[in-house]
């Protein structure tokens, strides 16, 4: 499954869009985003994610973890997010 790279000029909606596709069609997303400025509308783009699958009753889970990558040749620390639907609740 591909990974859905965000940046900082990224538009939380759009990777709203992107996330809950992934999620209707998979049951599972991912997403990398490198620097704070990134990883702030990637954590954007979940919350409105749960929004538009909301009508669907599905609700999410976010597993942020941290990985080395390199890009142009330089080493830098990714931040990796899978977005899952929540398991179903046990009422008491």
């Amino acid at each position: 499954m591909p990974l859905i790279k965000v940046s900082a000029t990224s538009r939380p909606q759009s990777v709203a869009g992107a996330i809950s596709g992934m999620v209707r069609d998979h049951a599972h997303a991912e997403i990398i985003a490198v620097g704070p400025d990134a990883v702030n509308q990637a954590v954007k783009a979940i919350a409105i994610a749960r929004k538009y699958l909301e009508l669907d009753g599905i609700d999410l889970v976010m597993v942020p973890n941290m990985e080395d990558i390199v890009i142009d040749g330089n080493q830098r620390t990714a931040i990796v997010i899978q977005v899952r639907p929540r398991p179903a609740q046990l009422s008491p």
